[in-house]
């Protein structure tokens, strides 16, 4: 029996030995412990490259749109749309395919744009037929009275105080004196109190679409209006301006503003309703109409007895000085000069002025194709330089 006994715990023992062989070895015995929720399994991330860190290429300044505080924006015309209209139509198209407008927003645009009847029945009435000045008249005197006044005066002295800094860089850009520069305009918005109250594109699409005498002019304005406003990043629906679409401090059309306006202030933006970017604008304009640095406008002159009375008058004009010598008239003083030589005659209660104008007041004329325009202009700006003590 106890051998019996011992040879079983034998084989029990042999059967152990030989199963614990035949199992991985444990590293580390744990203890049995109660069983756990399991956890979720978190993945670490594998180590990245760093990455080189370029710089970004650099941008130009981004253009900021004028500032309304210095645009005045007018209310829509209270007419009916153009819409529908095939000339507005074929408009939009040439737009479209001439310059890339989108035609969907053109469309949004123009719905929004509405006939002003007031410019319509303005720009469409009969104009009187030109009449040749009467000498013995006082057109002049009451055309001077409305520009070369006190009032304007100061307030021309004024604006130059307020505005030298931009008047002088303009000056050493473009050669264009101060005075002339505010002097333009003053009698252009009253030195930026009057721009007019029109929403510009409802002016120019009113004419365009109403005036058969000068619809193809209009739509071209239209034309670079659109494009102006897009190159400034302005809305179309805000500019304001007269009933022809002249805009801002001196009152240029948009085929004006494309080829004279300059970003004169540096912000990059033209804007026309800044006073610094229209006084750069003025002088360029006159700069590239042929402004001569350092020459006279007009000078008074005397004539003895009557005979040039018969002798045409007028920025348009062209003389001699032997031509005028043998007319009796002569400049009252000597002044540096070259170019062209017109005899300007002005009828005065007094009985009439005699001028000469040269090369820089055929250039103001440039401005406004009028022998009173240009001689209020050259008038205004040398009695404002004497207030100023120049």
């Amino acid at each position: 029996m106890t051998k019996t006994i011992f040879r079983s715990l034998t084989i029990v023992l042999a059967v152990s030995i030989i199963s614990s062989c035949g199992s991985t070895p444990e590293q580390e015995k744990v203890p049995e412990s109660k069983p756990q929720v399991s956890q979720p399994v978190v993945k670490v991330p594998q180590a990245k490259k760093p990455q080189v860190v370029r710089p970004a290429p650099r941008q130009p300044a981004r253009r900021s749109a004028p500032s309304r505080s210095r645009m005045p924006i007018s209310k829509p015309s209270s007419g009916p749309s153009f819409m529908g209209d095939p000339r507005l139509i074929s408009f939009i198209n040439r737009m479209s395919s001439k310059h890339g407008f989108n035609r969907v927003a053109l469309n949004r645009l123009f719905s929004q744009v509405r006939r002003n009847d007031w410019v319509a029945n303005y720009m469409n009435r009969q104009r009187p037929a030109k009449k040749k000045p009467n000498p013995n008249g006082a057109g002049w005197s009451n055309y001077r009275a409305k520009f070369v006044k006190e009032s304007k005066i100061n307030k021309g002295v004024q604006f130059w105080r307020q505005n030298s800094a931009a008047l002088q860089r303009a000056y050493q850009r473009y050669g264009v004196p101060p005075e002339y520069v505010v002097a333009i305009i003053g009698v252009e918005t009253n030195y930026g109190k009057n721009f007019g109250k029109f929403r510009i594109i409802d002016a120019l699409t009113t004419i365009a679409m109403t005036n058969r005498r000068r619809s193809s002019a209009f739509f071209k304005y239209l034309e670079d209006f659109l494009i102006m406003t897009r190159n400034e990043r302005m809305n179309p629906l805000h500019p304001v301006g007269s009933h022809a679409g002249a805009m801002g401090y001196g009152q240029f059309m948009p085929s004006s503003f494309l080829s004279y306006a300059v970003d004169h202030n540096g912000d990059g933006v033209r804007n026309l309703w800044d006073p610094v970017d229209a006084i750069g604008s003025v002088a360029n304009y006159f700069k590239r109409h042929g402004w001569r640095t350092g020459e006279v406008a007009a000078v008074r002159a005397v004539a003895s007895g009557r005979g040039y009375r018969n002798l045409h008058s007028g920025f348009k004009t062209n003389y001699s000085a032997a031509t005028l010598a043998k007319y009796g008239i002569r400049p009252t003083r000597n002044v540096r000069h070259s170019g062209r030589t017109s005899l300007l005659v002005l009828p005065t209660y007094a009985g009439g002025e005699v001028w000469l104008g040269y090369n820089n007041f055929y250039v103001i004329s440039r401005y406004n194709h009028s022998t009173y325009y240009s001689m209020a202009v050259h008038q205004l700006a040398q009695k404002i330089k004497q207030r100023m003590g120049r």
